[in-house]
């Protein structure tokens, strides 16, 4: 395993993310190629897309829309696999499930308001654990998570 790999006893990061996804992720990156550009070209892109989605929950909640809320649970728990999002990928399930008036773990049935509420607390654990994995992985990758455009540019004072 190489030094870039995440090793299985990183207790935080293991906290946040599967590792083994994760670690598959990273070795689609181009050997040697250190500022790993693929795999963070791919979490960048799911930090725009889960942020998208997470507002998308928030109408559909306001909209009391169940259907709604299930596929983009749906689509958020996907993406938050691909990348290891563990705890991200585990709300969304939920969401999934209580959008189809199923409970949280798929089994059972619950009643809509009931459903919406516990849609509700998912989203915000959901919320919570993405913030987390935003911020382990803008360190992972050496980057600031309040400066999504580089300019350095202040370096040319001489």
């Amino acid at each position: 395993m190489s030094d870039d790999n995440l090793e299985n006893d990183d207790v935080f990061g293991s906290e946040i993310l599967d590792l083994e996804a994760f670690n598959q992720l990273l070795s689609m990156d181009d050997e040697g190629d250190e500022d790993h550009e693929f795999s963070r070209d791919i979490v960048d892109n799911y930090f725009d897309q889960a942020r998208g989605t997470f507002s998308d929950m928030d109408k559909a909640f306001a909209a009391k829309d169940l259907g709604k809320l299930s596929s983009l649970g749906h689509f958020l728990k996907g993406s938050s696999a691909t990348i290891g999002i563990k705890k991200v990928q585990e709300c969304c399930k939920h969401i999934q499930y209580l959008g189809k008036l199923q409970g949280a773990n798929g089994e059972g049935v619950v009643e809509a308001e009931e459903a919406l509420r516990l849609i509700w607390l998912e989203m915000a654990k959901g919320k919570e654990e993405y913030q987390k994995a935003e911020e382990f992985l803008r360190f992972f990758y050496e980057a600031d998570p309040g400066d999504e455009d580089e300019d350095d540019d202040d370096d040319d004072e001489d």
